[in-house]
């Protein structure tokens, strides 16, 4: 079975930006994203529509 959720790391890294930014979308909601006792994790297919919904904005 593939894995289809990322760390922050590994998101960070996904979209090119700092870790900061990341943990800083996540808190003000601006990226798709859910928590298992207390770790942020993102779905690959959520944060890839959501990089589609961006590009149409």
């Amino acid at each position: 079975m593939e894995r289809k959720s990322m760390t922050v790391k590994e998101i960070a890294t996904y979209l090119g930006v700092h870790t900061d930014t990341i943990y800083k979308m996540a808190k003000e909601n601006e990226i798709p994203h859910f928590r298992v006792r207390g770790k942020i994790l993102f779905s690959q297919d959520a944060v890839d529509a959501w990089i589609r919904d961006q590009e149409l904005q």
